[in-house]
């Protein structure tokens, strides 16, 4: 348990409910400087019910401007970046032939796009300190997909793919990038406000509809407790060597346990194939 007041400045994106919410009470605890940004800041300042160290900032993640002037408003105020947490983002359930454009464009926008422009916009700072870690919150779905869930995993393995990459690229600057991949957490993520399924009905998906209603039924009884994801994400990011994937929850370690077999499997019994095209 740390006690000691941190100099650290974090910048957390989704700050108003789930996974961003316990994070920001847990940091502003234990004495660090945190900027977060909401759709709201005045609900977000509300719902976090502190002044001390904490700037909420109204931010539309999918304008560049927007997460520009949010960047340039944090570091006017505390004169750096350490910690960026991407966390902002929200599930999209339905079939393909049942989500229209519109729908998966908007979440691609948050999930995905969101997470491109904030990291975009705080480069410049973060070499210039020649320090900082980014910490994108990705999902199990994004590595380990389920029914009814395409355009959602779609948009968490872009961020898996994006990371794993970023780690690469700003390594030699002294920056560090992780992709967290979080399972089932008792969060506000399975409510209307943070899950949107597709308006598109189609009778015949009966697998896709059911594990919904299966999935939704959960609500509130996941294994995840979120103020101690809030625990692992500060002690990660005081880590000098953290890592570049972290699954988190013992029902996401299952999944991408049994995944990594079945990939293994898959190579061992296509691999005459695979090398058969060989020149």
């Amino acid at each position: 348990m740390k006690t000691e007041h941190q100099s650290k400045v974090w910048f957390i994106t989704g700050g108003s409910k789930g996974l961003g919410l316990s994070l920001i009470v847990k940091l502003l605890d234990y004495g660090y400087k945190v900027a977060a940004t909401s759709r709201n800041a005045s609900e977000l300042q509300k719902a976090v019910g502190r002044t001390e160290n904490f700037l909420p900032l109204t931010v539309d993640l999918a304008d560049e401007q927007s997460v520009q002037a949010a960047i340039a408003s944090t570091i006017g105020m505390y004169g750096r970046i350490d910690v960026i947490m991407n966390n902002a983002g929200y599930g999209i359930g339905g079939s393909i032939e049942e989500l229209t454009n519109a729908e998966i464009q908007q979440a691609f926008d948050i999930n995905i796009f969101g997470t491109i422009n904030v990291i975009r916009a705080v480069m410049p700072q973060l070499r210039k300190q020649q320090s900082g870690h980014i910490i994108n919150i990705s999902s199990i779905a994004g590595f380990d997909g389920g029914t009814g869930w395409a355009a959602y995993s779609a948009a968490k393995a872009a961020v898996i793919g994006l990371t794993e990459v970023l780690a690469l690229d700003v390594k030699e600057f002294g920056i560090k990038a992780t992709v967290v991949m979080p399972g089932g957490f008792r969060t506000q993520f399975l409510k209307p406000e943070s899950l949107v399924l597709s308006e598109n009905k189609i009778p015949e998906y009966t697998a896709v509809h059911s594990y919904h209603e299966r999935l939704i039924a959960i609500d509130g009884k996941q294994t995840g407790d979120p103020d101690k994801a809030a625990e692992v994400f500060i002690d990660l990011a005081e880590n000098p060597n953290p890592p570049v994937r972290l699954f988190l929850g013992s029902d996401a370690v299952k999944r991408a346990w049994e995944k990594t077999e079945a990939i293994q499997e898959n190579i061992k019994n296509w691999k005459i194939t695979s090398k058969s095209s060989d020149a």
